[in-house]
């Protein structure tokens, strides 16, 4: 297993982070979902992984949430 981290934007409340979720963990490979909620800012996003997946399904995912991944962090 092995973690990724997503910088998100445009989150505000648990509501945002429940859609959040619910989109990325449906990704396959995605055990976990673990979201540092900073309203109004830029929140942490980190997958546990069983393995890799693609930044561009995460940002559909999260897209389909209703947010934007604004970038990465290794």
């Amino acid at each position: 297993m092995s973690q990724q981290s997503y910088e998100v934007t445009g989150m505000t409340c648990q509501h945002c982070v429940n859609a959040v979720r619910a989109e990325v963990g449906a990704l396959d490979g995605v055990s976990a979902v673990d979201v540092d909620l900073v309203p109004g800012g830029t929140s942490t996003v980190t997958l546990t992984v069983d393995t890799p997946v693609d930044d561009v399904a995460v940002a559909a995912a999260v897209d389909e949430a209703g947010y934007e991944v604004a970038g990465t962090r290794p």
